[in-house]
């Protein structure tokens, strides 16, 4: 499509005033600022765990096998302690009575120092669990429960010819331990693939997994002894005398296909995305498996991480109006997400937001300094991040001057969604339906690597009631989804007399129970709905409400469109079509959540744009291999990107411009 003059100048002030607009938005570092915490020349830390210890001393281990004890972590002048050395790929660390304990590769392990020197001169092992030697073969934790005893988590292993399936080669591989101090090791749940995220919160076990075969996307699950969490490596060993799950791998492939087909000659055949198929659904497969554990909360892929990592819970006085809420790092993205939880009819769930982004490694490990400051452990080797080093601990410090205009909460309601901010909302923009959006999808349940967003469906919002104090708005909205991701965009609303939109203004509610209770009437809500208004209406702040071809856009809508149209300009005095630079198909990259791993100049979780560019694939390959990726094609890097048949061809054929136009 061509666009005349005229068009290109009302785009032109489209972006003006968004452009504008973003100038006067707060940043995520006027709130919560990063310190990077100061480490002796050539420490390479390679953070695996973390922990504050009574005296407010931070105890590290890494992955390179060392234990330090970092002495006055939140001065200026912190001094490091090298307490152990010589361990195996330390990924947790725990405080208990005088001792540090880790969980190496191949055991839980005790470190004492008897004799005061500042040294761990006692190595004990507690409980020692076999390892096939795959590299992939991480053990995380060890978490502290109520009664003294410990959690420790086991990666799967992954196959020789079918390398993209996970396997438990030894017991307890996919399985959470607990283990006694005396060295009695009780299976406690299985089901688990990538289990970075071990936690003990408020004497409840939890843990979050990572995208790959089986786990459509990133989550925390509530693991009690006996759960089952998905996926179906660790049912190898339920036929143990001392396991608490029951559910066997026969029973489990009569019910859903594992998909281990092979070709002519034998060879296996790699399962790929089926865009037209009868796919399953995580929570459809309880009625088959009773003990399955549905996730409390998802935490979407790309959006609010690739590789989630510990979740830790915020104390008392900490990070202003989020304490008591959980924060949830992430390896792949480098940022932490915020997750508000909920229980409905027994069930917990809830919703998770952005939190922090820009972290200078990949998230791993968080723990509470004693000034409520929170340090942050972060690593990168053989597994990427968006941030630039390979290694990194920093201390997120909150700003008690300022309170962010954030959604607080979002509770579930019996007809729709009650949102909580952090103060007084503007009633104009409030009470406009126009200022908010709503939308549901879920995840395939299936032996491919990850899944892309399915039964997506845009959701009516049907009115909205303001309360009085104007710290609330419940949302009356149709066709709520059991067990679906709602996302919920408030990029309309703003804060009272000051016109500051949202710092974050998406949620993303797991819904896996619709409350019981009265429902509101409608002659208690607004049914206003500015998107409706034929008129160019006023926003606060005096800026005119953006248009294209005349169309006035509604606050979740000007981002992605006006980039959208942008992409499709051509050069006016020459006719000749150009490809689109970085900031007219942001808005794509970003809503297909292509910039979680890749940037146009740079190696992140995958490869730099610019470096596809020089395959020289035409737009129609890239677009194909958006849809079905082939990791073979780039065998340095360990994440494989999951299908994407979400992306439209035009849009793909967007960004496939945008790339090829890196060429050197």
């Amino acid at each position: 499509m061509r666009y005349t003059f005229k068009m290109l100048a009302m785009l032109a002030l489209s972006f003006s005033f968004t452009t504008g607009f973003a100038q006067e938005t707060p940043k995520e570092e006027d709130f919560f600022k990063m310190n990077k915490v100061m480490t002796p020349e050539g420490l390479i830390l390679e953070v695996g765990g973390l922990v504050t210890l009574p005296n407010g001393d931070l105890g590290i281990s890494t992955r390179r096998g060392d234990v330090y004890i970092v002495e006055n972590p939140t001065s200026n002048r912190p001094y490091f302690r090298h307490f152990a050395s010589g361990l195996h790929e330390i990924l947790g660390l725990a405080y208990k009575d005088g001792a540090l304990y880790c969980a190496q590769r191949g055991e839980l392990t005790k470190l004492v120092d008897n004799n005061m020197d500042g040294k761990a001169d006692v190595y004990e092992t507690v409980y020692a669990w076999p390892l096939s030697g795959h590299y992939h073969e991480y053990s995380f934790g060890p978490k502290i429960a109520t009664d003294g005893s410990f959690f420790v988590t086991g990666n799967v292993a992954f196959g020789d010819e079918m390398w993209y399936r996970g396997e438990s080669r030894v017991p307890m591989r996919g399985w959470a331990m607990n283990i006694t101090e005396d060295g009695k090791m009780q299976p406690w749940a299985t089901g688990m693939r990538s289990p970075a995220g071990p936690a003990v919160i408020d004497g409840q076990f939890y843990y979050t997994d990572n995208q790959g075969d089986w786990v459509g996307s990133g989550a925390i699950w509530k693991v009690n002894k006996g759960d089952f969490i998905g996926h179906p490596a660790g049912l190898r060993w339920t036929g143990r005398s001392d396991s608490p799950v029951k559910l066997t791998e026969e029973y489990f492939r009569s019910k859903i296909d594992e998909r281990r087909d092979v070709n002519a000659e034998g060879r296996a055949i790699k399962p790929e995305n089926r865009v037209n198929e009868n796919f399953k659904m995580l929570w459809e497969m309880k009625k088959d498996f009773p003990e399955l554990r549905l996730p409390s909360v998802w935490l979407p892929y790309g959006i609010l991480g690739i590789s989630t990592s510990e979740p830790v819970k915020i104390p008392a006085g900490a990070f202003g109006p989020f304490e008591g809420q959980i924060l949830v790092g992430d390896q792949g993205m480098s940022i932490i997400s915020r997750i508000f939880f909920e229980t409905v009819n027994g069930v917990e769930q809830g919703a998770s937001f952005m939190f922090r982004s820009g972290f200078r490694s990949g998230v791993l490990r968080m723990a509470w300094g004693t000034d409520n400051s929170l340090f942050v452990g972060e690593s990168n080797r053989g597994w990427g991040s968006a941030g630039d080093a390979n290694e990194g601990l920093e201390r997120l410090v909150y700003n008690p001057s300022k309170t962010p205009f954030e959604m607080k909460a979002v509770r579930a309601m019996p007809d729709g969604f009650e949102i909580e901010f952090t103060s007084p909302v503007d009633s104009k923009t409030a009470n406009d339906l126009a200022s908010y959006n709503v939308e549901s999808y879920l995840y395939k349940y299936h032996p491919v690597y990850g899944s892309p967003p399915i039964n997506k469906e845009a959701l009516k919002i049907k009115g909205v009631k303001v309360s009085a104090d104007g710290l609330r708005a419940r949302l009356v909205v149709d066709n709520l989804r059991q067990y679906y991701i709602h996302t919920i965009t408030v990029e309309g609303v703003r804060e009272s007399n000051n016109a500051t939109p949202l710092l974050h203004p998406i949620a993303y509610y797991t819904l896996n129970s619709i409350p019981n209770g009265d429902k509101l009437s409608m002659s208690e809500v607004s049914t206003k709905n500015s998107s409706n208004d034929k008129t160019v209406s006023a926003i606060p702040g005096g800026a005119k409400k953006p248009t294209i071809a005349g169309k006035v856009l509604s606050p979740s809508q000007n981002a992605p469109e006006m980039k959208s149209a942008a992409a499709n300009t051509v050069v006016a005095n020459s006719g000749k079509t150009v490809a689109p630079t970085y900031d007219q198909v942001k808005g794509l990259l970003t809503s297909y959540t292509c910039v979680a791993c890749h940037n146009s100049t740079k190696k992140l979780v995958g490869p730099a744009f610019s470096e596809i560019a020089k395959r020289k694939y035409t737009a129609e390959k890239i677009v194909s291999l958006i849809h079905n990726p082939q990791p073979q094609n780039w065998p340095t890097y360990p994440t494989e990107m999951p299908p994407m048949p979400q992306v439209t061809k035009a849009d793909g054929l967007k960004i496939a411009a945008y790339i090829n136009s890196l060429a050197k």
